[in-house]
């Protein structure tokens, strides 16, 4: 099974950036599509962006889009967010989520996704 392990949250000011990471270990990373999602305090989990096992899709909600990516590195099993020009709004925790899906299948239903991590926070301010 793999194991899911966020990192790269932090405190960031409107319109500055933050990378997150998602180590993955256990498991044969490839087989999995990996998603992030994000839940702020008093707020329902929400999907913010997937790519697919083998790298080649990838969905994003429209509320980040052009604004973040994502990105994995099967050879060492990771899955990044860059966030860029982060607004108010996008201040959340963060889990990192992984699915056994076709190589190239991505999905944004959380039900899609059978593991997960602990999440990182990431705290927009001015």
């Amino acid at each position: 099974q793999v194991q899911l392990v966020e990192s790269g949250g932090g405190l960031v000011q409107p319109g500055g950036s933050l990378r997150l990471s998602c180590s993955a270990s256990g498991g044969t990373f490839r087989n999995y599509a990996m998603a992030w999602f994000r839940q702020a305090p008093g707020n329902e989990r929400e999907f913010v962006s997937a790519v697919s096992g083998n790298g080649g899709g990838t969905w994003f909600a429209d509320s980040v889009k052009g604004r973040f990516t994502i990105s994995r590195d099967n050879a060492k099993n990771i899955v990044y967010l860059q966030m860029d020009n982060l607004e108010l709004g996008d201040g959340a925790m963060y889990y990192c989520a992984g699915g056994a899906m076709s190589a190239s299948v991505v999905a944004s239903l959380g039900e899609e996704y059978e593991r997960w991590g602990q999440g990182t926070q990431v705290t927009v301010a001015s």
